[in-house]
């Protein structure tokens, strides 16, 4: 690798390759190193394995994948407990090896021994490990393999055996001759493993090696020794060794005693070892290394086997040293050993390390060592959290020493994943050295010159690769770079190949003397191509200069040359060089604008030149009295001169660099300073030499020291500092705080912490606290060991890995937390509690606190409904999602249907009832019944919201191949069902379904001032059989029980005797317990066969008739088509009994509309609703009396309703409906999904209709409320064409109010006035110019209804007027309408939030997804967000949304399968897969005022709505109203809607700004309320009443506390002041006001002036007082 190209401009990104391998829905991701190699075909290709067990094969020139294949599935990080170090997937995580002989790459990868197991999780027991020899021209498997590793047995210790689910493959694989050699360790040090070397034959895949770390005499139940560096490979020196080091263990053989390294131990733990390889392949341990405190080491499992065990090449030998190795661990030190005599176990002075050289860094390391041979030799240490550090290496006397000289310009991640240093060089020529690093945060690729300037590292490039994986490091392949990353991409780097000129170069200068220039050099170019050069310029460091250069800019045509200087002045000692850069204007493309020159050249001195370094010298963290005899560092005093240099005098000094100088202690080691003993001090040093200074810290007493010294010589004056801290020993506090978060719980062990009880959908949010509760003057506390349970299964969790991550450091008195999470997933009422459990493991260096499994339990409960037993728990328990129509109806009995229909409703009526199971089900309706249902299904097909409560599911339609289906939310009564999913026998009591020739026909009223029957007769006993049997003795029609056994009987049922609900007959009869006789003034009606329900003789009310002629039959919201016969009369004649099951084509005063489908999504007709085992469609219109319509379905279920679903659609085939009444076996009562179908005609009411033509009752009112109707007259007039219907609408009644339809004018005006006193209306729809066909033709339809007499007066001045159809709103806030768009293809077009709600509008919609990019309504009732569409959603025409919207019948919103869609204002839409930025043309407006008086202001608003179909084009209405007891103003007036504003605060706080959170941490630490459908400024403000400060952010969460933690965790960027407009997301409780944005709050500040005063005048927010509220202006 170039410099001069690596730090230009033209060096950089060449391509970025994602990996196609998705596994479970999650990216690849790269922990092994790719390789780079260059096949038999001349082509360089680049091999990569993921932990998704995919191999792939790449162009290494342009990123192109030219092969890859899969192994094995891989492994699932689900199995390890919560290890999640790597997650997911762990297939192949270990650098392989190619061998270059045989083309083959050998790896290995975790999976699963059955492959046909699925995606999921098969347990550790399950897990394999094989390796794999692949051929890499095809990536075909080679003979022989791949191996299976499992139940290996080790050579060393036969009671150990291998198990793939515990063990893992981290380092590199090695090749060397004939062998594969791989190490093992565990994951998250976990259960009974141990490390091992395994090693096989390369072609026959024999296992030739299978050594236990834990070896001879070690229980198969000690764990430890693994082998992992981080990913570092194993060393070989090519003459028949292996180097590795291990990791902690727990067998702990050597204690006091030193060993001599040629003797080691069975149990090889925390060592650095020497192997050597037997000609079978096996290995012989010949030499180890344990450091002096190996088992302080292994209780804080600080590893020393972090970084690999790297032999450092001949450059580096000294003396009677030819050979030298380093190793770094997780203790921080740097160890440098004799590869030919590693040092043993406590061979050392003082029973210490007998090794080379030791240095203290001040923090752990995981990646291997770089190294620089060149130059006189450099290593450099990635320390986490602290600088890289750069050791020169020097020779003295035959002693090899490593001097710490300089370091990296910035800081390593605070988190583990600093990679392994790689040092490159051009062809290995000095000058040319580079240090590439990787990193998991900042610049993730930095690269520096490898020889260090001023104690400084210099960057020449960096780049910022999203996702680079820990530990890992670039590789390289002619002059580019490779690197990947846990996000499924490979990243090459490089430089353009083809220069535009050839230039000389390198141009060397050889050695010149120091300020003495050497002669001019001519530098010769010559043009490839055309070029225009446009500027010359020198780069580096001053010691080179150019001249002679051309006049610029110069064009040259090909082939030509021109020509300049250039000449070298050292200003310095050593290597030196430049680059000269020419840039160029090409004519051709594909050539680089910058052609580099090198400059090189060596300075040297005559004269002798002393230097020092470092400048510094540090002893840090070093505690008191750890290590006997002190601790050693170097200083490096050289020689730059070729002179001998003489040292005149050596001055010390504890008090400044000047001075004072105290004269030095002589002891026989050295000169000694206050706690520092200098070794070594020299007074003469050769020429272009150096010598090493050992520096001892005596550490036997606490305290900071410092000695400054002055070195005098006749190479010049030198100064260097040597400063030491020593303190005691870090002491580790953990606490948890309490569930309430106010108070902090100290860890024991052995005692778990715990979040308390979490509601279902809730989440709860604790904090954990380290802190170094040592004295002043003690060292750092280190986390050395911090697996958190991120990522794993279950209800509990930590939010990051960052916080208290491995490798934090806290000074005495410093504390740092990290936030864990109990989330409680949505659940049913009545389900049992449930414990979730997390363990965050965990070690520190306080020598007291040892390895912790620190455990978390989380109790998740869910809302209990009474009746309650004595634990707190329902009797109802939640029993499941169970399928209903299978065949039929389920659960029998329908409880009741109701707007507020929640989960403990449904339970306490069927308490009530003494049924046993009962269940939710349409969001409203509420059934019970003695029985199971049969099949029970998941869970997410029971998807609807309770209408009286959003947050509780109420039955559903089911999800993928169940979609369309009917679910029940089922509960069932612990005290009569056994649990068996099976139907269970029935106990009672029940309703008796009939006897005697008698059916039960349900629970009746009676009757109004009459009895319901009226003959009582007295059976011998009080049960339904004896007082069927007494009626049916006289020839009763009917039977009747009452009071719990009274008997009646009649041949009709009295006036105002009706059905209701079966739980009124909640009385038991006398004499038969299990079954019901009745109630108070409720009878269970019997029927003697199947005949038809008979009303009293006072039913047939009117004189009148009513006819229609022969004509098409009124249409429902829809498209009826069942013809009416020519005429009837409502007093009916009596028919012939029928022979056989019919049709009836009228009811009473109902006539037949014909077999028409369920809704889709809802009820077809959704008002009221009963059920009955013996239903007759008689028995369902009495029912329906005062609705339009009724409907009769699954033979036994009565729905009434004055609206028709838009969805509900007439059936193809009458003969749909085919269930028989199960009262009257002659009538038809629907079917599945089917309605028998009849709409009320009114006896006082002439209707008529002309021939030839169909008359449509369009778009029937939202809501009638018959109870406050007088008896009025309302007539439509309408002109239509034969072929076009009529629209036939209602209006509110009012005296000869006549309404005109017609073409509609291009200008309407109307009013309606009307009290204070509730009136319901029935609302026009659909009469608009393009709504009604003008024609000579014409129709006229009167309809009467009763009601009370609170009708609105009619006066002179009243006029009446239709409403304007209903409308597309244009815009809701910060949203505008984007379209009509279809549903998503098998998805959702928006799905990222769904909130239904039955009164819906635009304007809630837009509310609720105020933090989304789109919204869009359908179904007139759902409403769904989303930042992006689903694949398949297009635009449509606008009139395919013609449902109105369920809270607002004047607004659009979207229809059945088709979405209203709005878009956020400022947004690019990139909506549906057919979308244009060409929005179709918007309709005319029309525009709506009202103007509305209240009590005490007035109070106006405008709206304006597009209308979907063509209208006119200008149409305005206004509604006049007033209270009845003041008028302050009959004009009208016209204001804006309120535009949404900041809200200035409330009686107590007072708005300070919209600040940013801090990156990382919360700018407040307390969340007391989460509300995504009410969140207010008020609510928020309110709740924090007791709190200095209060925000509000993603319009829904409230935070609150006494400080501002402005700037955030350690490192983070501070939270700031920013515009207001970035806090632009709206309320959901008050859309007039802004509640913060994403990471925005809007934030208040608690005034105590202001609350002071406001606390005088007796205004009080939040607390406990109680006082009138404060209104503050927005």
């Amino acid at each position: 690798m170039d410099p001069s190209i690596v730090g230009s401009s033209q060096f950089g990104q060449l391509f970025k390759t994602l990996l196609p391998g998705s596994y479970n829905g999650a990216p690849e991701q790269i922990y092994s190193q790719p390789l780079v190699y260059t096949t038999s075909d001349g082509v360089q290709y680049i091999y990569v394995a993921t932990t998704q067990n995919n191999l792939y094969k790449l162009n290494a020139k342009t990123g192109a994948i030219v092969a890859q294949r899969n192994l094995h599935i891989p492994f699932l990080t689900a199995d390890l407990n919560g290890c999640v170090d790597i997650n997911p997937h762990v297939g192949v995580t270990a650098t392989g090896v190619i061998d270059p002989d045989t083309d083959t790459l050998y790896l290995t990868s975790k999976t699963y021994a059955n492959q046909s197991g699925g995606n999921g999780p098969q347990g550790r027991p399950a897990g394999r490990y094989y390796l794999h020899a692949i051929n890499v021209n095809d990536l075909s498997e080679q003979p022989n393999f791949p191996v299976d590793l499992e139940g290996t047995v080790a050579r060393n210790n036969p009671i150990r055996s291998f198990n793939g689910g515990i063990h893992h493959q981290r380092p590199a694989l090695i090749h060397t001759g004939q062998f594969i050699y791989a190490g093992f360790a565990s994951h998250c040090v976990q259960w009974n493993f141990t490390g091992w070397i395994m090693g096989w034959d390369k072609t026959t895949g024999a296992n030739v090696e299978r050594w236990a770390m834990e070896g001879a005499g070690v229980p198969n139940t000690t764990p430890g020794g693994g082998i992992w560096m981080s990913g570092g490979g194993i060393s070989s020196d090519d003459a028949g060794s292996l180097f590795l080091a291990s990791g902690n263990g727990y067998a702990s053989q050597l204690s006091t005693i030193p060993v001599n390294g040629r003797n080691p131990p069975t149990a090889l733990e925390e060592a650095a070892l020497h192997l050597t390889i037997n000609s079978d392949g096996s290995l012989t341990i010949v030499d180890f290394f344990m450091p002096w405190e190996k088992t302080q080491l292994d209780g804080a499992d600080r590893d020393l086997g972090t970084t690999p065990l790297e032999l450092l090449p001949s450059e580096f030998s000294c003396g009677d040293i030819k050979r030298i190795g380093v190793v770094t661990g997780k203790s921080g030190k740097t160890y440098w050993l004799n590869l030919d005599d590693l040092g043993g176990y406590q061979n050392g002075p003082n029973k210490l390390d007998d090794i080379i050289q030791v240095y203290q860094n001040e923090n752990s390391v995981y990646s291997g060592a770089g190294v620089y041979p060149l130059e006189g030799g450099y290593i450099y240490i990635n320390v986490i959290q602290y600088p890289t550090h750069v050791f020169k290496f020097s020779c003295s006397n035959g002693a090899p020493s490593f001097t710490k000289v300089a370091d990296s310009p910035g800081n390593n991640a605070y988190v583990l994943g600093t990679g392994h240093g790689t040092v490159t060089s051009l062809n290995g020529q000095p000058g040319t050295g580079l240090l590439w690093t990787s990193d998991v945060q900042g610049l993730n690729l930095r690269i520096y010159n490898a020889v260090p300037q001023n104690g400084n590292l210099t960057m020449i490039n960096s780049f910022n690769i999203p996702g680079v994986t820990k530990f890992t490091r670039p590789v390289f392949g002619d002059g580019r770079v490779y690197i990947g990353t846990n996000l499924g991409y490979i990243y090459g780097f490089g430089s353009p190949v083809n220069l535009p000129i050839n230039c000389t170069s390198p141009l060397n200068f050889g050695t010149a003397n120091l300020n003495t220039p050497t002669a001019q050099i001519t530098i010769n170019c010559t043009t490839n191509i055309l070029v225009t050069v446009s500027n010359i310029t020198l780069t580096g460091d001053p010691n080179f200069n150019i001249s002679g250069l051309p006049t610029l800019p110069l064009t040259v045509a090909a082939d030509s040359t021109f020509s300049f200087q250039a000449a070298f002045n050292p200003q310095t000692v050593g290597p030196l060089s430049s680059d000269v850069l020419v840039g160029t204007t090409n004519g051709i493309a594909g050539y680089s604008i910058s052609t580099p020159i090198t400059l090189r050249g060596a300075g040297q001195s005559v004269n002798p030149l002393l230097v020092v370094s470092p400048v510094t010298l540090a002893f840090q963290g070093v505690i008191t009295g750890a290590q006997v005899g002190g601790v050693n560092e170097s200083v490096i005093f050289t020689n730059l001169g070729n002179s001998d240099l003489t040292i005149s005098n050596i001055l010390f000094s504890v008090t400044s660099e000047t001075g004072p100088f105290v004269p030095a202690n002589i002891t026989s080691s050295g000169s000694q300073v206050g706690p520092f003993t200098f070794i070594g001090l020299p007074s003469v040093i050769p020429g272009n030499s150096g010598v090493t200074v050992t520096v001892n810290f005596d550490t036997s007493v606490s305290g900071n020291f410092a000695t400054y010294i002055n070195v005098l010589s006749d190479g010049g004056e030198k100064i260097f500092d040597t400063v030491g801290t020593s303190g005691s020993a870090p002491v580790a506090l953990l606490e948890f705080q309490t569930p309430d978060g106010q108070e902090w719980v100290q860890y024991q062990q052995g005692q778990n912490f715990t979040f308390g009880n979490v509601t279902e959908n809730t989440t709860r949010y604790l904090k954990m606290r380290l802190t170094n509760n040592a004295t002043a003057d003690s060292a750092r506390l280190s986390l050395t060991v911090s697996k958190p349970p991120f990522g794993v299964a279950g209800i509990i969790g930590a939010n990051n890995q960052v916080d208290l991550a491995e490798g934090t450091t806290l000074a005495p008195g410093e504390n740092a937390t990290a936030t864990l999470y109990c989330s409680v997933p949505k659940e049913q009422w009545n389900t049992d509690p449930y414990s979730g459990n997390a363990q965050w493991t965990m070690n520190v260096d306080d020598p007291n606190f040892g390895k912790q499994y620190i455990q978390f339990d989380c109790n998740a409960v869910s809302e209990q409904a009474p009746p309650l037993q004595p634990n707190g728990l329902g009797f109802y328990r939640y029993t499941g999602c169970f399928k209903d129509n299978n065949p039929g109806r389920q659960l029998k009995t329908q409880l009741y249907s109701s707007p507020n229909n929640t989960e403990a409703m449904c339970i306490s009526v069927c308490t009530a009832a003494g049924l046993t199971f009962c269940g939710t089900q349409y969001t409203q309706e509420c059934w019970g019944g003695p029985n199971i249902p049969n099949l029970m299904v998941d869970d997410s097909n029971c998807n609807y919201a309770c209408t009286g409560d959003v947050n509780q599911i109420c039955g559903g339609n089911g999800v993928g191949s169940n979609a369309g289906g009917s679910y029940i939310s089922l509960f069932a009564d612990s005290r009569t069902f056994n649990g068996n999913m099976t139907t269970t026998t029935p106990t009672g009591p029940f309703v008796n379904p009939g006897v005697g020739g008698y059916t039960s026909l349900g629970c009746y009223t009676e009757g109004n001032g009459v009895r319901a029957l009226q003959q009582q007769i007295t059976p011998v006993a009080k049960t339904v059989a004896n007082c069927v049997a007494g009626c049916s003795a006289s020839s009763y029609q009917y039977a009747g029980l009452e009071y719990g056994g009274e008997c009646w009987c009649g041949n009709y049922l009295g006036t105002g005797s009706v059905p209701t609900a079966s739980t009124d007959c909640s009385m038991t009869c006398a004499d038969n317990s299990t079954e019901y006789c009745g109630a108070s003034s409720r009878l269970n009606i019997y029927q003697r066969g199947n005949g038809i329900v008979s009303l009293s003789s006072s039913s047939s009310t009117s004189s009148s008739s009513s006819s229609l002629a022969t004509s098409s039959a009124p249409t429902l919201s829809g498209n009826f088509s069942t013809t009416l016969t020519s005429s009837i009369s409502t007093t009916q004649p009596a028919m012939p009994t029928p022979t056989g099951p019919q049709i009836k084509q009228f009811v009473g005063n109902w006539a037949f509309q014909g077999c028409w489908t369920e809704g889709i999504n809802t009820r077809a007709l959704s008002s009221k609703t009963y059920a009955n085992d013996s239903m007759t469609l008689e028995s369902c219109a009495a029912f329906c009396t005062s609705y339009i319509m009724f409907g009769v379905e699954y033979g036994r279920e009565c729905y009434c309703g004055n609206i028709l679903a838009p969805s509900s659609m007439n059936a193809t085939s009458q003969s749909d409906c085919y269930f028989l009444c199960p009262g009257n076996g002659l009538e038809f009562c629907g079917a599945s999904n089917r309605l028998e179908l009849y709409a009320a005609i009114s006896s006082a009411t002439s209707t008529t209709v002309a021939s030839n033509t169909s008359t449509a009752l369009t778009n029937v009112p939202t809501t009638i409320d018959t109870a406050t109707m007088t008896k009025s007259s309302v007539t439509l007039s309408s002109s239509t064409s034969s072929s076009q219907g009529s629209a036939l609408s209602t209006v509110v009644p009012t005296n000869s109010s006549t309404i005109s339809s017609g073409s509609a004018p291009s200008s309407t005006s109307s009013a309606i006035t009307s009290s204070s006193t509730s009136v319901s209306s029935l609302i026009l729809s659909n009469i608009s110019s393009g709504s009604v066909t003008s024609s000579a033709s014409s129709a006229t339809i009167t309809l009467s209804l009763a009601s009370s007499s609170s009708a609105v007066p009619s006066t002179s001045s009243t006029s009446t007027s239709t409403q304007t159809e209903p409308t597309i709103v244009p815009s809701a806030g910060p949203y505008r309408y984007l379209g009509c768009y279809t549903d998503a293809t098998n998805a959702r077009a928006l799905s990222s939030a769904f909130y239904p709600n039955n009164t819906n509008t635009i304007a809630l919609c837009a509310s609720e997804c105020s933090a989304y990019t789109y919204f869009g309504a359908e179904y007139g009732r759902e409403c769904w967000c989303g930042n992006s569409f689903g694949a398949g959603s297009v635009i449509t025409q606008d009139s395919d949304c013609s449902i109105t919207c369920a809270g607002d019948p004047t607004s659009y919103c979207g229809a059945g399968n088709r979405l209203s869609v709005y878009i956020k204002n400022g947004t690019l839409s990139s909506g549906g897969s057919n979308f244009s930025q060409n929005l179709v043309a918007v309709p005319a407006l029309i525009g709506t005022s009202l103007l509305s008086q209240s009590l005490s202001t007035g109070t106006s608003s405008s709206s304006s709505v597009v209308s979907p179909s063509s209208a006119p084009s200008t149409t305005s209405s206004s509604l006049l109203s007033s209270s009845s007891s003041t008028s302050t103003s009959s004009a009208s007036s016209t204001s804006s809607k309120p535009t949404p504003a900041v809200s200035p605060g409330n009686a107590n706080f007072t708005y300070f700004s919209c600040v940013t959170e801090p990156s990382s941490g919360r700018l407040l630490p307390s969340q007391v309320l989460y509300n995504g459908t009410g969140m207010t400024i008020e609510m928020c403000l309110s709740t924090c009443w007791d709190y200095a400060y209060a925000g509000v952010e993603y319009g829904r969460e409230c935070w609150c506390g006494n400080t501002l933690n402005v700037a955030g965790n350690l490192g983070a960027t501070p939270s700031a002041n920013v515009s207001d407009s970035q806090c632009n997301f709206l309320c959901p409780g008050n859309s007039t006001e802004y509640c913060g944005a994403g990471s925005r709050l809007n934030l208040y500040w608690f005034d105590s002036v202001k609350a002071a005063a406001n606390a005088n005048a007796g205004v009080v927010v939040g607390g406990n007082a109680t006082s009138s509220a404060v209104s503050v202006p927005l």
